[in-house]
Order: structure tokens, then C-alpha cells, then sequence
């Protein structure tokens, strides 16, 4: 018969196991083979040595508000600074515990509850080989009748709100004259990124909503350097994407341990290549050099989480008008 002593002991080590398993939220794109989501869970899983890092994948804001406290995980990674207010009102996350010194986003970053692990420049991408004298401004853009346009939805596409965004503090209230002008030489609006770019890519318009750090990939992938993003004088709109600590995880060291190891050099050199996104946690003199070397924006244009939250609709009833003259 065995004892209740050994019968503890059994189950302490059950649960010790159970312990060392994090679950991480995220993004499709996240978990695919393309995405960073493979690197870092080798990165992650030797450094923690006999833990386990699973990702759960899909859309990661529907997750939150229909799973709310039911929603089983540890660390949500992939939200971004357009999105985090309302992520933040579903109460469901913690303090993430990490210093922010190492930070090196071009915008003051004191929150405690979402750290940033990446961040990017919206752009518009555009062929070389058709486009000869790209647009140097937003005002030129919206004049140039000879340039063919593919972008995404604000509704559906964190790249087509930042857009949205992006006009909306370049223009406020005449925004609606922007979208219409831009409507006559758009060929599509996708409902996501991907499709956007794979129609760019198949030689559909001679330019797409992307971001200026999307050249890299054609030049690192496929030796093509015949993708650039055109640099505006006015500025261009900064989202940065975020990992938040779920209240509800029963692995609240391995999530702390997670949380530091995104502020890590291994993870913020990974994500520079995994994601094709400017590192959150790396000087400018430490990116990848294809980086380094890409036409960098002079001025940041951001709306904190409560701005953007804030102008979304309005923006978006901007939009609508502009988009159905």
C-alpha cells in the first residue's frame, strides 16, 4: 500500500511538470514556419531547459473579449499600440515586472502592463522597376494620378488602421478629401496584409500599404533589391506590437522568465529577421545590417492607445465618406 507521503510526492511532481509548460497567445503568423514563432520557442525552450513553450494561435483581440477570464494561457504576444486600450479594459492582464531602460523605440515607453518587442514604420512599398520618382510626401501621393494603389482595410487590418490613423493626424477632419482622391487610382483594398502584398508582389499596383523595413526581406530572402519604401516628408505613423502577462497564468515565473527573455539580444536579433520589424530592445548600430542600410524616416508619428482609441471612429466615418463619393 502505498503511502500519502509517496502519493504527495506523485502529485507535486505533476504539477511541477504542469508548471514548466507556457502558453503563449498569439498571431496566426506567429506560429507558422515562416514566422518568429518556431526560433523563439527553441530560443526559449534551451534556455529554460525542461520547459515547454506552446503557442496558441489565431485572432488574438477576439480571444480575449469572448474567452475573457476562461481564456487559457500565460503571456499574450502580438497586440499592438492601436489595440492595447482595449485589451487593457478587459482587466485580464498583470504587470509585466521588466526594467524598460533597454528600450530604444524613437517614442517614451513607461508602461508597466504591455512590453514591446518589435516596432515598424507604416510605408508605402513600391516596384523600382515601375516607379520610377516615387513620392517623397503624403501630399505628393494623394496628386499622383499616375501611380496605381493596393492597401488594406482599416476594419479587418492592423496595417489598413494604421493607415487610417496615419491620415487622420496628417489631415483630422479633411481626411474624407484624402480618401477620395486615393480611391480613384486604388486597384483593391484587402481585407489583410498578406493579400495585399502577395497581389503587390504579382504586379498589380506599383505600390502597396506596408512597412519601411519590408525591402529587408526581398534583399535578405530572395537577393531582390527592386522593392523600396518610399520616405515622406512629413513623417510616418510608428505601431509597435506588445506582449502583456495573462492574470489567470498558473506559470507566473516561466511568464517572467519569457517576458525578460524579449528583452533579450538573442530574441531581439531573432525578431529582426523573424518578424522583418525594427527590434524594440537593440541600438540602431546593433540591427541587422540590410536594416541599417534601409532610407529611415526623419519624424515618428504615434497616437498613444487612448488617441488612437479615440479617433478610430470618427476616422473610420471619414473614411467611408471619402471611400464612397
Amino acid at each position: 500500500m502505498k503511502s500519502p507521503l509517496f502519493a504527495a510526492a506523485i502529485l507535486g511532481l505533476a504539477t511541477s511538470a504542469q508548471a514548466q509548460t507556457l502558453t503563449v497567445i498569439a498571431p496566426d503568423y506567429f506560429g507558422s514556419e515562416w514566422g518568429p514563432g518556431p526560433a523563439i520557442k527553441e530560443g526559449f525552450e534551451a534556455r529554460c531547459g525542461t520547459c515547454t513553450l506552446n503557442f496558441r494561435t489565431g485572432d488574438v483581440m477576439s480571444r480575449l473579449q469572448l474567452e475573457g477570464a476562461r481564456l487559457d494561457g500565460d503571456v499574450v504576444i502580438g497586440l499592438n499600440t492601436d489595440t492595447t486600450l482595449r485589451a487593457r479594459e478587459t482587466g485580464l492582464f498583470v504587470p509585466h515586472g521588466q526594467p524598460l531602460a533597454a528600450l530604444t523605440l524613437p517614442i517614451d515607453w513607461a508602461d508597466d502592463t504591455f512590453l514591446p518587442f518589435n516596432w515598424g514604420y507604416n510605408a508605402w512599398v513600391y516596384d523600382k522597376t515601375r516607379v520610377k520618382n516615387p513620392p517623397t510626401s503624403f501630399a505628393d501621393l494623394i496628386t499622383r494620378e499616375d501611380i496605381s494603389l493596393i492597401w488594406q482595410d482599416p476594419r479587418s487590418s492592423s496595417a489598413g488602421l494604421a493607415l487610417l490613423l496615419w491620415v487622420d493626424q496628417l489631415y483630422g477632419e479633411d481626411a474624407a478629401d484624402v480618401w477620395a482622391a486615393l480611391s480613384e487610382r486604388t486597384v483593391t483594398v484587402t481585407a489583410g496584409w498578406s493579400e495585399a502584398y502577395g497581389l503587390f508582389t504579382e504586379g498589380e499596383a506599383d505600390m502597396v500599404l506596408s512597412y519601411a523595413t519590408s525591402p529587408a526581406y526581398h534583399i535578405v530572402a530572395e537577393e531582390d533589391d527592386s522593392k523600396a519604401a518610399a520616405i515622406f516628408s512629413e513623417g510616418h505613423y510608428l505601431t509597435a506590437e506588445v506582449a502583456g502577462v495573462l492574470s489567470g497564468t498558473e506559470n507566473p515565473g516561466l511568464a517572467a522568465d519569457f517576458m525578460a527573455y524579449i528583452l533579450s539580444p538573442e530574441f531581439q536579433q531573432m525578431i529582426a529577421y523573424g518578424n522583418w520589424s525594427y527590434p524594440s530592445a537593440l541600438p540602431r548600430e546593433d540591427w541587422p545590417e540590410v536594416m541599417r542600410d534601409l532610407p529611415y524616416p526623419d519624424t515618428a508619428l504615434f497616437y498613444s492607445e487612448t488617441q488612437a482609441e479615440e479617433r478610430r471612429v470618427p476616422a473610420l466615418d471619414l473614411w467611408l465618406e471619402g471611400m464612397t463619393r
